[in-house]
């Protein structure tokens, strides 16, 4: 029987103690790291892609909606319903006559949502956003 205070073998150890003992040699790990590297890189240039997507859209949204505001409105919008907003002499006017029953020019088809946000349903054929708003800075 062995004594509580007697120690384990030696040979049970997790390291070498003894020169005659393999070498322990270090696992190469520059395959391991530049994979996690380009990995890591791919996935969040993926993810900062998507972000800015969601940026210009919200850019485009926020000023489509500033425009619709601010146009001359001579009624009370109703919810779900879809209006039309015209250039004409300079000023922009929201209406609900069709741009096939009105020769002005047609900006967009909009559509007032219950959260009093305009959802654009069609732009006009002519109609540049980028001239409309410029560009936004990312």
């Amino acid at each position: 029987m062995s004594e509580p205070d007697s120690k384990p073998s030696r040979a049970f150890l997790p390291y070498p103690v003894s020169t005659l003992s393999p070498p322990i040699v270090p696992n190469d790990l520059t395959s391991f790291k530049s994979r996690g590297i380009s990995e890591v890189e791919r996935d969040l240039q993926q993810k900062l892609q998507e972000i800015r997507e969601i940026y210009l859209q919200t850019i485009d949204h926020f000023n489509w909606n500033k425009l619709v505001y601010e146009a001359d409105i001579q009624f009370e919008p109703i919810v779900g319903q879809i209006y039309h907003l015209y250039e004409m002499r300079g000023r922009r006017l929201l209406s609900m006559i069709s741009p096939l029953e009105w020769s002005q020019k047609h900006l967009a088809t909009v559509r007032l949502n219950v959260d009093r946000q305009w959802k654009i349903v069609e732009t006009g054929s002519q109609v540049d956003s980028r001239e409309l708003f410029g560009s936004p800075e990312i």
